[in-house]
């Protein structure tokens, strides 16, 4: 019963020769005529895919992609102590990689387009999911090579274990002088290279592939120790990176919560909210579209961060509409793809910041119980000249009656328009007086 259920996952049925596997993969790890076109073609496709954020054209950069084969010849290499094909499959892996960061250099140099996409960013920044994700992609794609029937699983381990586009990464990092992308993306690489080399050893061992030449015991021992000393070098940076990644995801999650409870219930319309998490003193900047808040204010908010358990944060609310209309263009600016969103997006917010529309039929009812006599009003910023090189917009309201307001009456109202729209000035005409002087 054990024995048949354990049967089941033999991998010696449906095996493949083991000399005829052997011969394919060397014959697969020299970079030269058709296949250096191949990966001269799919280095280019990558780059492009990541500088558009285009993950289906990066998809297809990875399936085309032959980086894959002087890895596995590696692994097979320390696998059968073969160390002139592991000397080969190290030094064609090493031409592969130059010409990867050469040609993405060059493109990404050359390209006019050099804002970080969320494609470029996501490889540079390796975790020990990527470990897992390149060992069992590994297995995977070496299962495969060694049957008889290589079945579907070649193509998604090309995508899972992901070597063109770090590698292209890493080339956008050099390209615009940043070295933190550079290394992440290049630490990301090797991991994938160095996990598929290690599960290609592993099922190498397991399905008892013959030594190619006879090795002692203590060089097996130093084999398995340099093995070793190479994924905990890998490892270790990984589980930090993860743990980095993990305290940034609560962090986000506290500071949504926060804005959440503090003003999105309140009604409070957010057009900003940028979080700064790699200073020593955090900060969290937001800005509102019409909400004014006094010093007062400010700081009890800055005082209920520890509620919501942020700590060592700094709270910065932006209230002038000149820095609020600025930044939104700059963020909106960081990312130009889809271009026409974007421009459509840009013009909705201007002109909401711009006109700062006011609901007139609300503010109409409200008037209206105070001062039965007025029969409409119509509330718009205006921008009045103060000097050649200088506009000061100012709320006015126009209105009509069917009694002329008192001076003391158009105080009043102006002074309580002032608080209600949280205006410093509120100026007020009679429709009546606008005739008057238009004839």
């Amino acid at each position: 019963m054990i024995n048949s259920f354990f049967n089941f996952f033999d991998l010696h049925q449906g095996e493949d020769d083991k000399d005829k596997v052997l011969e394919n993969v060397k014959e697969n790890i020299t970079f030269r005529g058709a296949n250096l076109w191949i990966l001269a073609c799919a280095i280019v496709i990558a780059s492009i895919g990541l500088n558009v954020n285009s993950a289906a054209v990066v998809i297809g950069a990875m399936l085309i992609s032959p980086l894959m084969s002087p890895i596995v010849g590696a692994g097979f290499s320390l696998g059968i102590y073969d160390f002139n094909l592991l000397k080969k499959s190290l030094s064609n892996l090493l031409k592969a990689t130059v010409i990867g960061l050469v040609f993405s250099t060059i493109y990404f140099f050359l390209s006019p387009f050099k804002e970080i996409q969320s494609e470029l960013l996501a490889r540079t920044s390796p975790t020990i999911y990527d470990v897992l994700i390149a060992f069992i992609g590994g297995l995977v794609g070496v299962i495969a090579i060694t049957r008889k029937e290589k079945g579907n699983p070649i193509p998604g381990v090309a995508i899972a274990t992901a070597l063109m586009p770090p590698l292209c990464t890493a080339g956008y990092g050099l390209a615009i002088g940043n070295m933190n992308y550079f290394f992440g993306a290049l630490f990301l690489y090797t991991i994938n290279c160095v996990f598929i080399c290690i599960s290609t050893y592993a099922i190498v061992k397991f399905l008892k592939y013959p030594s190619f030449q006879f090795v002692d015991k203590s060089y097996q021992r130093r084999i398995r120790y340099g093995i070793s000393f190479l994924v905990i070098a890998m490892i270790l940076p990984s589980i930090y990176f993860a743990y980095r990644l993990l305290e940034e995801k609560k962090f986000n999650q506290k500071v949504d919560n926060f804005i959440n409870a503090e003003f999105n219930i309140k009604g409070y319309a957010l057009v900003i909210k940028k979080v700064e998490l790699k200073s020593k003193t955090k900060k969290i900047e937001l800005a509102f579209l019409n909400k004014k808040f006094s010093p007062v204010e400010v700081n009890t908010l800055q005082r209920s961060l520890i509620r919501y358990g942020i700590k060592n944060t700094a709270l910065v609310i932006k209230q002038d509409t000149t820095d609020i209309k600025n930044a939104i263009l700059s963020e909106i600016y960081k990312n130009k793809s889809n271009i026409d969103q974007k421009d459509l997006r840009i013009a909705q917010l201007e002109n909401r910041i711009a006109n700062n529309k006011f609901d007139n039929k609300v503010l109409f009812e409200e008037l209206s119980i105070l001062y039965p006599t007025i029969r409409s009003i119509s509330i718009s910023n205006h921008q009045f000249t103060i000097s050649k090189d200088s506009i000061k917009t100012i709320p006015v309201m126009i209105y009509s009656t069917t009694k002329p307001l008192t001076k003391g009456d158009k105080a009043k109202i102006s002074e309580w328009l002032a608080k209600r729209l949280n205006k410093e000035k509120v100026e007020i005409f009679s429709e009546q007086i606008i005739n008057k002087s238009n004839k």
